[in-house]
């Protein structure tokens, strides 16, 4: 290994022990397309965050009949369940910046405050 690869992997290894990850917490600015704000300082694009599935809309359509010894008694369920909501403008969120600061990791959204 050369002294310049050494010398990069040596700072690269500081860089990283410095600062591996840093919470902060932001607010959703825009929901389509996803922006995020932070301490009113910058807002960040969703090309900068991983957004887990947990915090993405759910919905099921559990729509169907009712049948009984007369006949079909009629339709059942015809809205669909929203079993999670997706992010919305408003929402407080936990972010974890990644190594680098280049990505953020939406943990969580903030309740009850």
């Amino acid at each position: 290994m050369s002294l310049l690869n050494i010398i990069k992997k040596a700072g690269m290894g500081a860089v990283e022990a410095g600062q591996p990850v840093a919470v902060i917490v932001g607010t959703v600015a825009n929901e389509n397309p996803l922006e995020v704000t932070v301490d009113q300082r910058f807002v960040l694009t969703a090309d900068f965050l991983i957004v887990p599935e947990s915090l993405t809309e759910y919905e099921i359509d559990a729509k169907h009949t009712h049948s009984a010894a007369g006949g079909t008694t009629g339709a059942a369920l015809t809205e669909k369940l929203l079993i999670r909501r997706g992010l919305e403008a408003g929402d407080k969120l936990i972010l974890l910046r990644v190594q680098g600061g280049q990505q953020y990791l939406i943990l969580d959204r903030v309740v009850g405050t």
